[in-house]
């Protein structure tokens, strides 16, 4: 349970939402796919290990040792570091994947510059990271020195101070927060925007209505209410 408050839980199973985001990720890719690709926090390995279904050479980074050695159960190019100090050349990587883990890592603005580093020009990072306008804080939160486990209403609300206080161990991001972590750097913003989530545990416990409320809230995304949506979703390539 600590080390989920710390460091997120990755994917271990394979569902329509892993999928979502991976055809995503595939669209914002094009050739590179064939390239040489990162995913920075790669967890056990998933999304490596359907990445190298499309012609590239796929590496992962772990920071957590335990998650670095299952995901080298699904891949061989897997390596323990972390993302602020990238043990890489610079202008390496055609693609880069940061799948909600800037959120978690001690020095965001460092694992930035360190992926746009080892980033050749022309190359794109595609990101995913949680919203602050989303009613729920989903890592949950500290009470009076204690971990709290699951979704938490509306503390991403709260003002900053006030939020950081209960949920010390991961970051929210508005989208000027983002704009700032990117600020400086030799990039262009290809696409941002705000996506909700896939719903796999509500699908699974309420069956249709799991899949209705799904089919609604990702209708959202195409409207001024996106800003609700759990994940930010950028892309940016280098200049």
């Amino acid at each position: 349970m600590q080390k989920a408050a710390l460091r997120g839980e990755p994917s271990y199973v394979w569902r329509s939402g892993q999928q979502r985001r991976l055809e995503m990720i595939t669209h914002a890719a094009g050739e590179r796919l064939k390239g040489r690709l990162l995913e920075n926090g790669c967890g056990v390995g998933m999304y490596v290990e359907h990445l190298a279904g499309f012609g590239g050479r796929v590496y992962g980074l772990e920071f957590d040792f335990e998650r670095a050695v299952e995901a080298k159960t699904r891949s061989s190019y897997i390596f323990n570091a972390a993302g602020e100090f990238l043990p890489l050349p610079a202008a390496r990587f055609d693609l880069i994947i940061s799948h909600e883990v800037i959120e978690h890592v001690q020095d965001d603005r460092a694992a930035i510059c360190e992926m746009v580093r080892v980033l050749e020009p022309g190359g794109r990072i595609v990101l995913f990271c949680p919203n602050r306008g989303y009613p729920f804080e989903t890592h949950g939160i500290y009470w009076k020195g204690k971990y709290s486990f699951g979704n938490k209403l509306f503390v991403n609300y709260l003002p900053r101070r006030w939020r950081d206080r209960l949920a010390p161990h991961v970051r929210v991001y508005s989208k000027r927060d983002l704009e700032k972590l990117f600020d400086g750097l030799p990039v262009k913003f290809i696409e941002r925007t705000i996506i909700f989530g896939a719903y796999d545990n509500l699908i699974v416990r309420f069956g249709a209505l799991g899949k209705v409320l799904r089919t609604i809230l990702q209708f959202l995304e195409k409207t001024p209410l996106k800003i609700f949506g759990l994940s930010h979703f950028l892309v940016v390539e280098r200049v």
